[in-house]
């Protein structure tokens, strides 16, 4: 084997092994409503398309800045100010990355030694850890419980940290549990961080996708945060664009040397013609977002109401994003078989062992699907469960 020794700690993807699966089995002819995979279901909207197409025509094919095109960063600073508070100067505070997942990878590449701990809220995106592995970090899993929202503790955080801990990585909305983080939990990691002297890598990507009246506060806006806080955030969700691979980091003027240097010598910079396309979707009208996010809502709470209806399973109500974890421990089963039962009678979910350290008494749920799938699978779902 020639593989590197980092690569053993670098598990494939359990959400792509349920997507290759519902793939083989779909092409076996079986019917299957896909509830794995979080992406929006919905088309990129045409003015944020044509903004790209022009850019093709009139020859905008070439290289572009590391951080990004100038209109990009503009938009992206007025964005900032507009809807997080946050000021940040285009030239030098604004990059643009091969989506958010590269704007985590960067942070842990850049900020994180050999050693180094980071704290990942948890159940959580696959992702984080990985990423703080590649880096030579430790990922340490800060576990979070239904019965309080999935929202991080005091006490647990200073049962988890140590003189090691260099970060803690805060995703609110949060994906998968579909939490949003109140202002006190909020503030409470604020001065943590603070006192301890930590970064925060603070994923914001889900900002736009919250409901029932709750409030997204980005932790950069906290005092004393700005100096510390890595804010990323992207267009797959909220502008349904995740084929085009386009995210952003804000962060101090003081961080951004390391974060650019990496970038530099990975992806070097993003295609600069899908960059026109990323600056319609901030400038141009807002309208198929804000329709997206009353058809997720609608959707959330036809999920929550057929879920309430069903034996042996629980779940926290989601208040964000567009997951849904549920407690089938009540089943008597492990998550896994359960995801595999439920498989074969046609619903797609992911096992919540996949969802990090503390998952296993969870499948997760993707409600970016149609309505009337969602109806499908929630009555394969009642029937599976009423059936143990």
């Amino acid at each position: 084997m020639y593989d590197a020794e980092r690569m053993s700690r670098v598990p494939f993807s359990g959400i792509r092994k349920v997507f290759e699966e519902v793939h083989r089995r779909q092409a076996q002819g079986q019917n299957i409503v896909n509830l794995g995979i979080g992406r929006p279901d919905f088309d990129t909207p045409d003015n944020i398309k044509e903004a790209a197409k022009k850019a093709l025509d009139e020859g905008h094919v070439h290289y572009a800045s590391n951080y990004g095109i100038d209109q990009l960063r503009s938009a992206i600073a007025n964005k900032f100010k507009r809807d997080n508070g946050l000021e940040f100067d285009p030239d030098g505070e604004i990059m643009v990355t091969v989506g958010a997942n590269e704007a985590v990878f960067l942070t842990m590449i850049a900020f994180i030694d050999n050693g180094d701990e980071v704290l990942i809220p948890d159940p959580c995106w696959p992702h984080y850890s990985p990423c703080v592995d590649l880096a030579g970090g430790v990922p340490v899993a800060l576990p979070v419980y239904e019965s309080n929202g999935f929202n991080p503790v005091k006490e647990d955080i200073l049962a988890h940290c140590s003189k090691k801990t260099k970060l803690i990585v805060v995703n609110s909305p949060q994906n998968p549990t579909g939490a949003v983080y109140s202002q006190d939990t909020l503030q409470e990691i604020a001065r943590l961080a603070i006192e301890k002297d930590w970064l925060v890598l603070s994923d914001e990507i889900y900002e736009h996708l919250i409901y029932g009246g709750e409030q997204h506060y980005s932790m950069a806006g906290f005092p004393g945060m700005r100096p510390r806080t890595i804010t990323v955030n992207g267009f797959s969700k909220s502008y349904a664009m995740t084929g085009w691979r386009l995210g952003y980091v804000g962060v101090d003027r003081s961080l951004m040397s390391a974060l650019v240097r990496a970038h530099q010598y990975s992806t070097n910079c993003v295609s600069t013609f899908s960059q026109y396309g990323a600056t319609e979707a901030l400038n141009g009208p807002q309208a198929a977002l804000h329709n997206m996010v009353q058809e997720f809502s609608l959707r959330r709470d036809l999920v929550a109401d057929r879920l309430s209806s069903m034996p042996h399973v629980s779940f926290s109500e989601p208040k964000g994003a567009f997951y849904v974890m549920v407690n089938v421990s009540g089943t008597g089963k492990e998550t896994e078989q359960v995801a595999k039962e439920l498989l074969d009678a046609g619903v797609a979910v992911v096992p919540g062992t996949k969802m990090g350290t503390y998952g296993g008494d969870f499948i997760r749920l993707s409600y970016a699907n149609s309505y009337e799938n969602l109806e499908v699978a929630m009555t394969r779902m009642k029937s599976y469960f009423e059936s143990i």
